[in-house]
């Protein structure tokens, strides 16, 4: 029954994450954390919790990568900027989250959880910004349709050290602070903002897993029984998110982020 669990957990995970850009850490690390021992009889800590969320995130963003890929909507030549930063940030953040004491770390990961649910909630009312950056993109998908961006080589490699800190330190994906400044800075169209956050994901994951993976971090047997349903959910995501908007999948992303957020900042507050 367990097995079952985990691989539908990884479908959900993976399927919400490929859709948003998010990568499915968002749920897979606080349901490990929060029901460790109905899964496996013992709890599950935060580092371990990550360092297995970041190891399935590679099989996610691979499987949503090359669905994105054959339709052509995502940037591989921006992806790679982005990592120049984000690649060393996610070994960074790896590093530091065993550094964590469990209660300050389920505050502090339920925190952030709330401030994605906002922006999630945010970015549908906000105005891409109309500044001209000085390196201009143009790109055409499947359809035929032609897109215009444009970025800045500091800007987009501060944004990509964040997201590789975030990635790293927490076992997410940070395609919820990646897309929403892709498309509110740089007017990168949300499809392909998304697409070419799970390629930078699927780069700085890698990384990060590593590192996890280095200070015994993972339990391998708990990755096994995740990453069939994440393959599954990152192309079910993929095929998803360039069908519809995606509005009521976000909406339902958000109210469970906000349910887990507050759960974790109840539980890290009854540690103090």
């Amino acid at each position: 029954m367990e097995w079952i669990f985990l691989v539908l957990l990884g479908v959900i995970a993976a399927m919400f994450g490929s859709i948003v850009g998010l990568g499915g850490g968002i749920i897979i690390v606080p349901v490990l954390m929060l029901l460790g021992p109905v899964i496996t009889g013992e709890v599950i800590g935060h580092a371990e919790a990550v360092g297995i969320s970041l190891t399935v995130l590679v099989v996610t963003a691979l499987a949503s990568t090359l669905s994105y890929a054959k339709r052509k909507i995502v940037d591989f030549r921006s992806g790679w900027l982005f990592f120049i930063t984000s690649g060393p940030a996610a070994l960074l953040g790896s590093a530091l989250t065993g550094q964590f004491p469990a209660g300050l770390f389920q505050l502090v990961f339920g925190v952030f959880m709330l401030a994605m649910a906002a922006l999630l909630i945010a970015r549908d009312y906000m105005k891409p910004f109309t500044k001209e950056w000085p390196i201009v993109r143009t790109m055409t998908d499947t359809s035929g349709e032609v897109h215009t961006f444009s970025y800045g080589i500091v800007p987009a490699l501060a944004i990509g050290f964040g997201v590789g800190l975030i990635s790293g330190l927490f076992g997410i994906g940070g395609g919820s602070l990646f897309v929403p400044l892709m498309v509110l800075l740089f007017r990168f169209p949300p499809h392909m903002a998304t697409a070419t956050s799970m390629f930078v994901i699927f780069l700085s994951s890698i990384l990060g897993s590593g590192m996890h993976a280095y200070l015994g971090d993972t339990n391998w047997l708990l990755v096994l029984a995740l990453a069939p349903g994440a393959w599954i959910g990152g192309k079910l995501g993929a095929a998803i998110a360039v069908r519809m908007s995606g509005k009521g999948l976000l909406w339902l992303l958000r109210v469970t982020l906000l349910l887990l957020a507050v759960q974790l900042i109840i539980e890290g507050f009854g540690t103090f």
